[in-house]
């Protein structure tokens, strides 16, 4: 890629061609250029895919480098993670975007907030994926602007070192533009609708799609009760159609995620097809919870299979799905990760009802004597109460090694009581560990928190709405929000660039020479913030 003198050069021999161009600046569409360096959702799935692929790899080679993200449900937020991410830790290596399904159901939806069932209007979840790319495209022509004018800035004063430093940091600036993994549910239908599906995701640009193994118009939240699963054939056709789609769009590196819910799923629509002893079919059926039926005891509209020479009717239910035996919801979780990662996916999701890593180890090491470079992605879900489910772990640990424990009742560690024993730090440390050591103890590549900002922005409004309602007034505001803003140096006190302002004013100028009216003159209130 040329730098931006290069670039500049080589808009200046083209424009000398044109006779009557000569309006245009060629410094300026070298600045715009590089202000919109993705011109479609396509060159955006294809980086990014190729990112998704490298970070495989590095972890394979060394499982300390696991990737992050956080869930997104609006562009702005997730515009705000990636700025924020760039200020503290000046890249965005192995951290990502995940656009969760839960938070376009609750939140996306013109219906108004609704469960996660895949009720919500399908094209809701492209729109979100095409609207966090523009907001993070923004991104970089908001940042990529500011250089400029500290360029024009040095320039003007004639301070070469200083413009020999600020071109370096343009010819060097960071995208935010990052892999989004996004929730295409149980595929919106039938595999032709997951097909058309995944394409309008990834034209949107989403390198990476999450699939997962419901019934899709029976589906529900990975943690809630009632979910079904389908036959592995069923959703193996499903990979195969996401697999197509983004290979018939030239994004050969895309990246599936295939998620079983069969840990906390005890029920199937479908008895499996099945062809010969011990093929999938048989062995998705060998699950079913079965009972054993004379010829002279059926019942019309039975469904019978033949177990070892003998006829057994699956369990139906009132509401005509069949029920799988207690208890197998681990072996049926391996089951299903093996058959995904044998047949197209190129990563395992599996939903648990708690964090714990010798559970999800346990199945990892299973999983990996089949497929030994088996890799993961882990719900970090605000589903699970985290600081009673490690207190209960450590108080379980430490009654298995004999220590004294009749201090703590365990059925009551959440109580703000118990927060500076050592028992509750012991377990604030796990949880602050939990990622690395899952990542290197339980085979997870990438880990994420599903509905983040869905609680920060509750929280956060509460906070406010207590105080500002309250006796502190307008205090409430300032102390709780403008001043930690400018304390914390962040970018949104100044709402009217965040917004575009000043990148409309770089274009207005652009377009129009000194005829300009700009909106950043000295009447602009956003003025003072400035050098704070």
């Amino acid at each position: 890629m040329s730098n931006y003198r290069q670039e500049i050069d080589a808009l200046s021999t083209q424009l000398k061609t044109k006779n009557n161009w000569q309006a245009i600046n060629a410094e300026s569409v070298a600045r715009m250029r590089l202000q919109n360096q993705f011109k479609t959702g396509l060159d955006i799935a294809k980086y990014t895919a190729a990112i998704m692929r490298k970070d495989m790899d590095a972890y394979d080679n060394d499982p300390t480098k696991y990737t992050q993200s956080l869930g997104c449900w609006h562009g702005f937020i997730g515009q705000q993670k990636m700025i924020s991410i760039k200020k503290h830790f000046q890249n965005t290596d192995r951290r990502y975007l995940y656009l969760s399904g839960w938070m376009v159901a609750a939140l996306r939806s013109e219906f108004g907030p609704l469960p996660d069932q895949s009720m919500h209007e399908k094209t809701s979840v492209a729109s979100l994926i095409a609207e966090l790319y523009t907001f993070l495209r923004q991104a970089d022509a908001r940042e990529l602007g500011d250089f400029f004018r500290e360029l024009d800035a040095a320039n003007e004063a004639g301070d070469t070192a200083k413009a020999k430093e600020v071109q370096a940091k343009i010819d060097g600036h960071i995208t935010h533009v990052v892999p989004i993994i996004a929730d295409i549910d149980a595929g919106f239908g039938n595999a032709e609708a997951t097909y058309l599906m995944a394409k309008q995701m990834i034209e949107a640009g989403a390198c990476c799609i999450q699939i997962e193994n419901q019934v899709s118009d029976e589906k529900q939240c990975g943690h809630q009760d009632g979910k079904v699963t389908v036959p592995h054939e069923d959703f193996l056709a499903k990979i195969n159609a996401v697999r197509y789609a983004f290979m018939e769009l030239g994004v050969d590196d895309g990246v599936i995620v295939a998620r079983t819910d069969s840990l906390g799923a005890g029920l199937t629509k479908q008895i499996a097809v099945t062809k010969t002893p011990g093929d999938l079919g048989d062995q998705y059926n060998s699950f079913l919870d079965c009972e054993e039926v004379l010829p002279e005891n059926l019942n019309n509209g039975d469904v019978v299979l033949n177990r070892d020479g003998k006829l057994v009717r699956p369990k139906r239910l009132p509401s005509n799905l069949f029920q799988f035996k207690a208890g197998t919801g681990e072996a049926r979780c391996i089951l299903d990760s093996i058959t995904s990662l044998q047949n197209g996916a190129d990563l395992i999701w599996i939903e648990t009802e708690k964090p714990h890593i010798g559970q999800i180890g346990a199945m990892v090491d299973a999983i990996r004597k089949e497929v030994p470079n088996a890799k993961l992605v882990y719900n970090n879900s605000p589903s699970f109460n985290w600081t009673l489910n490690f207190r209960q772990q450590v108080f379980d640990a430490m009654q298995e090694e004999g220590k004294d424990v009749s201090a703590y009742d365990r059925d009551r560690l959440m109580s703000a009581e118990y927060d500076e024993t050592e028992l509750a730090v012991t377990a604030d440390e796990k949880i602050r560990t939990f990622q690395a050591d899952a990542a290197v103890g339980a085979g997870i590549f990438h880990h994420l928190i599903t509905l983040p900002t869905y609680h920060t922005a509750a929280l956060s409004t509460d906070n406010l709405a207590k105080e500002y309602f309250g006796d502190q007034g307008m205090l409430g505001y300032v102390l709780g929000v403008q001043r930690k803003e400018i304390r914390q140096g962040i970018a949104c006190v100044k709402h009217q660039n965040m917004a575009g302002s000043d990148l409309g004013d770089d274009h207005k100028e652009y377009f129009a020479g000194e005829a300009a009216l700009k909106a950043g003159g000295k009447d602009n209130t956003m003025n003072q913030f400035a050098n704070i």
